[in-house]
């Protein structure tokens, strides 16, 4: 009778969970290389009006000269990283507000009745007034003032976070809970040590609509409220018909809000190593 000698095969290595850094792929830039190349033709063929719509070769000097400019003709140069700080610091501080109380009362709302009974019918009816509403008594309260923008940016981050929070919380499943109180965990902690993980993916996926949200008011905030950043640089551009300027301004905030989407996502994974969400 003849004996299987073959060896057992090797157990898999257990990756899934681990913090690793996501290798740069080069096929993602094929589409957006694409896209510059078209432009660029269009408008040196003249199918685009280079006034109206800059090619962007114009649009790369013009962002030089942003950054990297002396103090000159251009009353632009030199102050890209001097907006972009401005503007970042009052994302990152906005968007922590409201990721802080949002995350709470989103937790309070689906896990408790009464918390539910107080707090929804006033996210319901806060929820659909739009941010651009509360400009002026941003003004009024705070005056032409960086801690005007930051109001703006946490009070419209704050109903999306919310939400998911909420409906993380719902969704745990009750056989955990269960088991909790079965070990005798109370309530309390049973939300914090069952409830709060378990809604962890719904958190995460508001906090990504949140952080967006706050780069969208950024701009909105900075056009009225305050007279610094990249907003009031594109707005000033607007007057004086820069649409240089304002591509570049475009491309900035798209940039900064991918790259911090990218950053948050990243800094998730350790937390939700357990998640099949999470990548």
């Amino acid at each position: 009778m003849a004996v299987d000698t073959a060896p057992a095969p090797a157990p898999e290595r257990a990756t899934r969970g681990r913090f690793r850094i996501p290798r740069f792929q080069p096929q993602y830039l094929v589409v957006p290389l694409l896209l510059l190349v078209v432009w660029e033709l269009s408008v040196v063929s003249g199918l685009l009006d280079a006034q109206s719509v800059p090619a962007p070769h114009t649009v790369a000097q013009t962002w030089w000269t942003w950054v990297a400019g002396t103090a000159g003709a251009d009353p632009y140069s030199g102050t890209w990283l001097s907006s972009v700080y401005a503007r970042s610091q009052r994302v990152l501080l906005g968007f922590l507000l409201s990721a802080i109380l949002g995350t709470v009362v989103g937790l309070l709302i689906g896990w408790s009745h009464w918390a539910r009974v107080a707090l929804q019918p006033v996210i319901d009816i806060l929820r659909p007034i739009p941010t651009t509403a509360w400009v002026p008594f941003a003004v009024v309260f705070f005056g032409i003032q960086p801690t005007a923008s930051i109001f703006l940016i946490a009070l419209g981050c704050f109903p999306p976070i919310v939400l998911n929070a909420t409906a993380g919380a719902l969704g745990t499943p009750k056989s955990l809970v269960s088991a909790a109180r079965m070990l005798g965990t109370g309530p309390r902690m049973t939300m914090w040590r069952v409830a709060l993980p378990s809604a962890l993916p719904s958190i995460l996926t508001g906090l990504r609509v949140g952080l967006a949200l706050a780069w969208v008011l950024v701009i909105v905030s900075e056009m009225v409220a305050v007279k610094s950043g990249l907003g009031f640089s594109l707005w000033d551009a607007y007057y004086f018909g820069r649409m240089d300027v304002i591509v570049v301004a475009m491309f900035t905030v798209g940039f900064l809000g991918y790259l911090s989407d990218k950053l948050l996502s990243l800094a998730a994974r350790p937390v939700l190593r357990w998640s099949p969400d999470v990548r």
